[in-house]
């Protein structure tokens, strides 16, 4: 297992490590529409943010968006390094990205340009990994630790539009052979399932996911069902406009239909949760993004499912499942802390 791990050296999540870990870092999160950036200190305080638009399909322009941020907050502070999170498969030398599906980069080397237009060291890291860091280093993995209860394995389950994971082993990130470990939502599920836009059917994002719980809903507003009627109200009476929000919003406000859509997205994100401690035993289970927000209508299902699927359930440590803290800086602290202390 240890050839297949890399970030930052193991010792108490958070605690600085060496005689440069107070330096202060950048981190940058880059997603389809938005570029954020912040100035973060080794407890994983953000001192000071800015953001940009991402532009669309251009590589270059992206870099350059990036590199116009990073100028715009060393203007106020002195930053030792910078750390990039971006969706996609990034290389296990933390380098270039390969692939990404929502920007227009294909062997990007990005740590290179970045290096060379700032005079910066860059570490570039999977979106989802950077997260998981963030929250365990400083989020909810921190606060679940104790004298008696310390949190060294994680898992982090991010259930936005699709399903992201970053794990945690040991202390330490896990990043696999070619750096493209923790793709928890392209496990498949369901032998012939619904397609994926990673070209295999039945994966567990196509389930257990914001896009999931789209169709779903829209699935039951199409058909005219009076169960639907208080959804397809907030959706304006077009079934194509109800989004994941559009559910959050009908089940908090006691919609039974909508809670039912939850629940039956809590099971999908339980039962697989059972299943990857099955083969990663983590202390600690952490779901963020999103869909987190409808809180216990979606959790409350997830703990269920979760309890009742557990292998040797009874005869293990209790695995809490939890929410995420950090919320959308989970990424931008995450990649900051990691390029504060690579390995």
């Amino acid at each position: 297992m240890a050839s297949a791990v890399s970030t930052a050296p193991a010792a108490v999540p958070g605690t600085a490590v060496g005689a440069g870990a107070e330096r202060l870092t950048i981190g940058v999160d880059i997603g389809g529409t938005k570029i954020a950036a912040g100035v973060v200190d080794a407890r994983g305080r953000i001192l000071a943010r800015t953001r940009r638009e991402t532009p669309a399909r251009d590589a270059k322009a992206i870099e350059a968006a990036v590199v116009d941020a990073v100028i715009e907050l060393r203007h106020e502070h002195d930053v030792a390094a910078e750390g990039v999170a971006a969706a996609g498969f990034v290389d296990v030398s933390r380098s270039v990205v390969t692939f990404a599906p929502n920007v227009a980069w294909r062997d990007e080397p990005v740590r290179a340009d970045l290096e060379g237009a700032l005079g910066l060291p860059v570490v570039v890291e999977n979106d989802a990994n950077a997260a998981a860091w963030g929250e365990f280093a400083h989020g909810t993995g921190r606060s679940a630790s104790s004298a008696d209860h310390e949190v060294h394995d994680m898992v982090l389950l991010t259930i936005g539009t699709g399903l992201g994971g970053g794990i945690v082993i040991g202390d330490r990130l896990l990043r696999g052979a070619s750096g493209f470990a923790g793709e928890l939502g392209h496990v498949r599920v369901v032998p012939n399932g619904h397609p994926c836009g990673c070209g295999n059917r039945g994966c567990w994002e196509q389930y257990a996911s914001g896009r999931a719980l789209v169709r779903e809903a829209r699935a039951m507003a199409s058909t005219g069902s009076p169960l639907a009627a208080h959804l397809l109200e907030l959706a304006g009476n077009d079934p194509q406009a109800i989004q994941g929000p559009t559910v959050t919003k009908a089940a908090l406000e006691g919609d039974t239909a909508a809670i039912e859509l939850l629940a039956d997205l809590g099971r999908w994100i339980g039962e697989g949760a059972a299943s990857v401690v099955a083969a990663l035993d983590p202390r600690l289970v952490v779901v963020g993004g999103g869909v987190s927000e409808a809180g216990d209508l979606l959790l409350g299902p997830a703990r269920a499912a979760f309890a009742r699927q557990l292998t040797a359930r009874g005869h293990r440590p209790a695995i809490p499942l939890e929410l995420a803290t950090l919320g959308n800086d989970a990424g931008m602290i995450g990649v900051a802390d990691l390029a504060r202390n690579p390995s």
